[in-house]
């Protein structure tokens, strides 16, 4: 028998999915806790109330009270990550190709002088990897700055995209190294894959990891309310 809560967490998720923003449909979401609530009162369970499918419940819900359906945050999110990481992918390959250069213009080493290979993967890796990150959360911030709690998000993709990345990157030199580092199109679209995947996890969980503490307060009862 479903409670209060995993009636009101199962509404939460449809209308999420439905396209209802976080302002209505936590409006929504606390007034049908009031009319669960007084119908526990009365003794009539959640099911009794509104039947055995809460999702279809909620999206009917939704629709009765005229709330108006909005792009996923998710999707938007995504769209934008990913957009700005392959601006901040493209800046630092051209950083690369510039700097490397006049690097080795300006720097009068002897030829017996080489270079660790750590050294040159972490700047081969490494200055593109900063863009991307940069990039991609300068363009979340900008671009979705009416999101609520996009500040936080921000902030959370901050710290998980290099995390992602540090993940991510040797995996893909593995699967480079496996494949003979070919450059044949299904290898290369593979690798990409393998870092839009990773990018597109690591904000995801950034964007729930912001939401924690507003999801725990949406959903749940007023102080002064008893809990049914």
């Amino acid at each position: 028998m479903e409670t209060i809560d995993s009636v009101l967490a199962t509404a939460d998720r449809a209308l999420r999915r439905y396209g209802i923003g976080t302002t209505d449909r936590a409006a929504l979401i606390a007034d049908l806790r009031l009319d669960l609530q007084a119908a526990a009162g009365d003794g009539i369970s959640p099911a009794q109330l509104i039947g055995s499918d809460v999702a279809d419940f909620a999206r009917r819900l939704a629709d009765e009270a005229g709330l108006a359906r909005v792009p996923s945050e998710r999707s938007r999110l995504l769209g934008t990550t990913l957009v700005g990481s392959t601006i901040g992918a493209v800046i630092g390959g051209v950083l690369l190709a510039v700097a490397y250069p006049l690097l080795v213009r300006w720097v009068d080493l002897p030829r017996s002088f080489h270079v660790p290979v750590q050294v040159a993967v972490l700047v081969y890796y490494g200055v593109p990897a900063i863009m991307v990150v940069a990039a991609a959360v300068i363009a979340v911030r900008l671009t979705l700055r009416t999101v609520p709690q996009i500040r936080d998000t921000a902030k959370a993709m901050m710290l998980l995209l290099p995390l992602a990345g540090i993940v991510i990157t040797p995996l893909t030199m593995a699967f480079a190294r496996s494949t003979g580092y070919s450059t044949a199109a299904p290898v290369l679209v593979a690798e990409i894959a393998m870092v839009l995947g990773a990018i597109s996890g690591a904000t995801l969980l950034a964007r729930r990891w912001s939401l924690r503490d507003r999801r725990r307060a949406m959903l749940a009862p007023p102080s002064d309310v008893p809990l049914s």
